[in-house]
Formats: structure tokens, C-alpha cells, sequence
């Protein structure tokens, strides 16, 4: 019986990529665009060509609503309550390996594929699939992809976990694929001019109050422009002056204030997850050293990681941390093996 895959298609190299490597290694495939905002409109185009260049029918499945719930106004929601939010987990928690697997599946596709990098192994000892770093470093994404479950695992794809991105434009340039050297999007896709405040203003239609800047003992310093304007470690734009840098330490939406300190009031080193996913295990039975990540471009740090309930991760840095922000993602590692994660709360 033939293997069937569902190729989630950006309209970029990677996935293009991950189409014909997908294909190549027997699957019957189809390519799918998923619209979630105007901005994936013109991305579905080059999609398109993609899958016709290789005879395969595309599909584009209209998700706007759902991303602008699970989303878009999480997003939104978690720079009023003074968090960083990471939108790409929140769309590969609840769209690309949610809502997209089980179209795909009503469709008779058995698996979905990405252009990730990253790597899934089915582990026989275990008897887990296993989510682990892609073999180029510099590209490694497993750490947005630490809420897969086990069952998404099964059903997904990674045909670009071993490979370099030079390799992966050679094989697109090979093929005559016109997005060959398109250049990669930096921004979060709704937010194109990274410009977080004003679209936050815009879509909620709200305008959020000025406050106070204060110290950490309390003091006021000066005033701010609106909780939406700032996220914890931000150095630039903050328009007080204090004889040296000066950095966003805290947010309280509470008291609508914004703390501001010194490069050594930035660390922290212990911190809690919720909103918890485990890979490599059910629960994690006792404490135990592992290397923990808490953004997509900071470096892993030992840390000891202790599960204090069902949907808690408790994290105590061997090395306090700088410029921790609530919301973003704290992934666990083991060696290049994906332990699991949590949010940052």
C-alpha cells in the first residue's frame, strides 16, 4: 500500500525541499498552503507552482479564524500581561500539527510533512518517538516543535533534519524550483515591519494607558508609553536616562508599571513552566541535571529540572539567567534529544 504524505507548503525553499525529498522517498504526496492571515495570500502562489512543477495536487486550507484565536489574540493578549509570546509555537501547537494533520487525514494522507529542521527517530527501547536537533546547528528548530505529542510525531515528516540549508538550496536550484534563493522571512509572519505595538493597538483597537517607569525599590524614574511597547531585556527606546544602560527588567500590568534596572538586575535563576509537554517520557520522576534553552537564539545552560505537578516544571539554573521573559518557551534538552518544554509563567 502506498505511503501517503501531506507536504505543508509555505511557498519557501524549505518546504519545497521537504516536498520532493518526500516524494523521492515514496510517498504519494500533496501539497497544502495554510491561509492564516493576508500576508500567507501571495505565499500560497509560489506554492503552488512548486506543487505543479512536480505534479502533485495542492490544497489551501482557509485556518484565518483559528489563527486569529489561538493566535493572533494570544499574542496580543500576552504583551498587555507584560509576556514575550512565541506565535510560531502557538501556530505549530494548534494549526500545523493540530488542525492541518487531521484535514490531512480526512483527505486519506496518513502523515503531514515539513521543511523543519529538526529530526524525529522512533526509539525501540522507549518504545517513544523521539524529537531531536537537526544535524546543522546553525538551522536547528527543534525547539519550536517541543509540544509535539507523540501521535504527531508518528504522523510527521522531517525530510530536511540532515541536511545543511546550502544543501537544501542546491537540491531547489537542481530542481529549477523558482523560490531557490528567496530570501527567509526574520519576521513573525502578521507582523512584517516588527512593529509589535502598533499592530497590537490595531487589532485590539484598545489604546493602553502611560505608567511609570520605576526602579526595582520602587522609585519612579519617569514615564512609559504603554505596557505594549516594552518586553523584558529591551535596552533601546525607553526614552529615560540614567547615567548608564539601562534595561527592561519587569512588567506589572497590575500597577501598570514597567521595572527598569542595570545589566545585573537582568538575571534570574530559578523559574516555572506551565502549558508543559513531554517527549522522551510520561512524567519526570525525580529531579535531574539537563541542559534547559528559554529563547530560539540563546545557547542551552544546565539547569536542574523538577516536575512538581501534572502541568508544572519547576527550572534552577546552575548560572543565573539574563533577561528570563515570561511567555516565551523554555525547552529541555538531553545531549541532541528533546526532552520537552513548558512556557516561561
Amino acid at each position: 500500500m502506498t505511503k501517503k504524505a501531506m507536504i505543508a507548503m509555505s511557498g519557501g525553499v524549505d518546504s519545497s525541499v521537504a516536498a520532493y525529498l518526500t516524494r523521492q522517498a515514496g510517498y504519494d504526496c500533496a501539497g497544502a498552503t495554510m491561509q492564516l492571515a493576508s500576508c500567507t495570500l501571495n505565499e500560497a502562489a509560489d506554492a503552488r507552482a512548486v506543487a505543479e512543477k512536480m505534479q502533485m495536487p495542492h490544497y489551501v486550507f482557509d485556518f484565518t479564524e483559528n489563527f486569529r484565536t489561538a493566535v493572533i489574540d494570544k499574542f496580543a493578549e500576552g504583551y498587555a500581561q507584560g509576556h514575550t509570546p512565541n506565535p510560531c509555537i502557538d501556530c505549530n501547537r494548534r494549526l500545523k500539527f493540530d488542525q492541518l494533520l487531521q484535514s490531512a487525514q480526512k483527505l486519506g494522507y496518513d502523515h503531514i510533512a515539513t521543511g523543519h529542521y529538526a529530526r524525529i527517530e522512533y526509539d525501540a527501547a522507549s518504545q517513544r518517538w523521539l524529537l531531536k536537533k537537526a544535524m546543522d546547528a546553525t538551522k536547528d528548530q527543534s525547539y519550536v516543535l517541543f509540544c509535539l505529542t507523540q501521535n504527531q510525531l508518528a504522523h510527521t515528516l522531517l525530510p530536511l533534519g540532515g541536511l545543511t540549508k546550502a544543501e537544501v538550496r542546491q537540491i531547489a536550484e537542481e530542481q529549477q524550483f523558482r523560490n531557490a534563493h528567496k530570501r527567509e522571512s526574520q519576521d513573525i509572519c502578521f507582523v512584517p515591519d516588527g512593529d509589535y505595538a502598533a499592530f497590537i493597538c490595531r487589532h485590539t483597537g484598545h489604546s493602553y494607558p502611560p505608567g511609570n517607569f520605576i526602579d526595582k525599590q520602587g522609585k519612579v524614574l519617569g514615564r512609559h508609553k504603554g505596557l505594549v511597547y516594552y518586553t523584558v531585556g529591551q535596552r533601546h527606546g525607553l526614552g529615560i536616562a540614567l547615567g548608564r544602560p539601562a534595561y527592561v527588567c519587569a512588567i506589572d500590568p497590575q500597577q501598570n508599571t514597567v521595572q527598569v534596572g542595570y545589566a545585573e538586575d537582568m538575571y534570574t535563576k530559578r523559574l516555572t513552566l506551565k502549558e508543559i509537554n513531554l517527549i522522551a517520557m510520561d512524567k519526570l520522576e525525580q529531579p535531574r541535571y539537563y541542559a534547559v534553552k528559554i529563547g530560539y537564539r540563546r545557547q542551552p545552560q544546565p539547569a536542574l529540572v523538577s516536575q512538581t505537578a501534572d502541568d508544572c516544571l519547576q527550572i534552577e539554573f546552575v548560572r543565573p539567567q539574563r533577561a528570563v521573559a515570561k511567555g516565551q518557551a523554555a525547552v529541555i534538552y538531553a545531549g541532541d534529544i528533546v526532552i520537552g518544554g513548558g512556557i516561561i509563567s
